[in-house]
């Protein structure tokens, strides 16, 4: 199931503001990830509802309307943002090994998650002797 799900929020659509801004979606988010932090493990990486919930758990972001654009582009604080997702990496990885995957997809999965995010990745790869990690 990895990569498999996709969370939404419904009933906002009138809202003028954007919904990682919104303060009833933000606490939803934070008490959500609080208790199921395993978004990187689950959430697909080919849309951009992760980084929406992400966000929407950041304390700094900006938002920024491009005319002509339809959507808004956000920029978040890079450390913030490493420092959310590095806490995550610990139950993407438990749920790696639960899958049994071996440490070469764990490597890939994560450098997947920081192209995702924009950020650099320049870990060289594991050795692929076919170890679990």
């Amino acid at each position: 199931m990895m990569g498999s799900m996709v969370f939404c929020i419904e009933g906002y659509d009138d809202d003028p503001r954007e919904v990682h801004s919104i303060p009833e979606v933000r606490r939803f988010y934070v008490a959500f990830h609080e208790a199921w932090p395993y978004w990187l493990y689950f959430c697909t990486l080919h849309e951009d509802g992760l980084k929406m919930m992400v966000t929407s758990c950041l304390t700094s972001f900006a938002a920024i309307q491009i005319d002509g654009q339809p959507n808004v582009v956000v920029q978040s604080d890079p450390v913030e943002l490493v420092r959310f997702i590095g806490r995550d990496f610990a139950p993407m990885n438990l749920m790696c090994d639960r899958a049994g995957m071996f440490e070469e997809g764990i490597y890939e999965r994560t450098k997947q998650v920081f192209e995702y995010f924009g950020l650099p990745f320049d870990v060289p790869p594991p050795p692929s002797e076919g170890r679990r990690a």
